[in-house]
């Protein structure tokens, strides 16, 4: 009985990977070709800017939205009730509604006494985020992953269409960078909707909401906080490379930044499938032994990732970048180990909602944004990007100390010492990564590094590998549907 259920609750967790991986890798691919199209077309100064506003929408992003998209998905993955749902939905567009109206007459009155370039094009592109993620989630948690991937997939591609529209046919700079990222969200919102028509199926604005709103509140409310930090540990970074470097420097900065993207979206695929799991599996008897068996396989695959991925790209970058963002490639392998910590981090958000006790989650968080932001400050003028590196390593590393102690209330996580192995080797292949000009030495460097790392593999995920890799592959054939 019990490997009966270990199994299915293996099989559930790869399944869940699976499609949430297709999604979101195919989004992060189409997004990645956004970075050679952005680079050759527009100025590092311009980009730079829109990048700064961008990083605004997010730092709002949590004001906007009171975090209901968060609560939307935990509140209706508790329920299969159709009235319960609709009471859920209700609440979280109605609140919705209101806090973006809000936020528009302020924006008005802002306007009027300190105009600031592109305000109602930052203002429009946060309201349809805010949107677009709401309804993302809530398709999650009614438990459609398809059409939540569809989401995702849609945007991507949108963004990717009219960019080539706005941004190399018209020629439109920052204000097409706007324009697409804008419709494609309200286009995938569209078509979503329309398809599976959960608005109209769940939205009653006279519906009785009863204990809904107090329940949500005192969930989502906690998480606001904790968001602001977390982008503030995040997003502060472009603000200070701006104040003391620049906005040349900015745009170059945020294009390294954005090839680490990869890492983040594998952090993505494993948070929105373990979210789903460990609440499922959080009082099972097990618990303990199941939770450190996937946190030490997941340092395994974010290791091997950034390996492969890093020096790939070092070996691609001459070919994929334009010349006046070349520099970037410097900063690259740095920037990817801070994103392998924040990628770590993840996994100790979930404790806390699986708990519901999301409060507990807020010492840590200020603690982490205030070294963020006092190391920020100090070491920026003094090592200029390598310095904003350097902060964010030690934040993360900060974060990460803090919470794998506070989470022991919930479960213990057991560290293998062999997962000491792939940790080693990310910290010596900073190395050969920034002495090295030969790209064969790369080349041959990479499967080094994945022929070590195989070795060490726990033998049951190397399993799991091998068999997965030999139905993709034998023949050339996928043989076993």
């Amino acid at each position: 009985m019990a490997e009966a259920k270990q199994h299915s609750r293996k099989k559930k967790f790869i399944k869940d990977f699976g499609v949430y991986a297709i999604g979101n890798l195919g989004s992060k691919l189409i997004t990645f070709l956004m970075i050679p199209l952005y680079t050759y077309f527009v100025k590092p100064s311009d980009y730079g800017y829109f990048d700064l506003c961008f990083q605004v929408c997010l730092l709002m992003f949590p004001v906007i939205t009171l975090q209901l998209r968060d609560g939307a998905f935990r509140f209706l993955l508790d329920t299969q009730d159709k009235v319960e749902r609709t009471r859920i939905i209700s609440f979280a567009y109605r609140t919705l509604g209101t806090t973006i109206v809000s936020a528009i007459a302020l924006a008005f009155c802002f306007s009027m006494f300190y105009p600031i370039n592109y305000l109602w094009s930052t203002l429009a592109l946060l309201v349809v985020m805010a949107i677009y993620e709401l309804l993302a989630q809530v398709t999650r948690g009614l438990g459609n992953n398809k059409a939540f991937i569809a989401v995702g997939l849609i945007a991507s591609l949108g963004i990717l269409l009219f960019s080539l529209i706005f941004v190399v046919w018209l020629k439109m700079g920052i204000m097409g960078i706007f324009l697409a990222n804008i419709i494609a969200r309200i286009v995938s919102i569209a078509v979503v909707e329309f398809k599976m028509n959960t608005f109209s199926q769940f939205f009653h604005i006279n519906a009785n909401l009863k204990d809904i709103p107090r329940q949500m509140l005192k969930f989502c409310l906690p998480l606001i906080p904790v968001a602001l930090c977390w982008l503030l540990t995040t997003t502060s970074d472009r603000f200070f490379v701006k104040h003391f470097l620049g906005l040349e420097m900015t745009g170059i900065y945020a294009v390294a930044v954005r090839f680490g993207g990869l890492i983040h979206t594998l952090s993505n695929i494993f948070l929105q499938t373990w979210q789903e799991n460990a609440i499922q599996q959080y009082n099972s008897h097990d618990r303990d032994d199941f939770f450190s068996k996937v946190f030490n396989y997941y340092i395994y695959v974010l290791c091997f990732t950034l390996i492969a991925f890093t020096f790939t790209l070092k070996i691609c970058y001459g070919w994929i970048v334009g010349a006046n963002y070349q520099e970037s490639l410097e900063y690259i392998y740095l920037i990817n180990l801070s994103t392998i910590l924040f990628a770590i981090t993840v996994y100790f958000e979930l404790p806390y909602q699986c708990a519901k006790d999301t409060k507990r989650a807020i010492p840590s968080i200020i603690l982490t944004a205030t070294v963020n932001l006092t190391l920020n400050f100090i070491l920026t003028p003094i090592l200029h990007i390598y310095g904003v590196i350097l902060t964010a390593i030690i934040s993360y590393l900060t974060l990460i100390i803090y919470r794998w102690i506070d989470t022991r209330r919930y479960f213990t996580l057991y560290f293998q010492a062999r997962t000491l192995i792939p940790v080693g080797l990310i910290l010596f292949s900073a190395i050969p990564f920034h002495l090295n000009e030969n790209h064969i030495i790369d080349a041959l460097y990479i499967v080094f590094s994945i022929i070590v790392l195989f070795i060490f593999t726990p033998k049951e995920l190397k399993a799991s590998i091998i068999k997965k890799f030999k139905q993709f592959t034998i023949n050339g054939r996928y043989l076993n549907p």
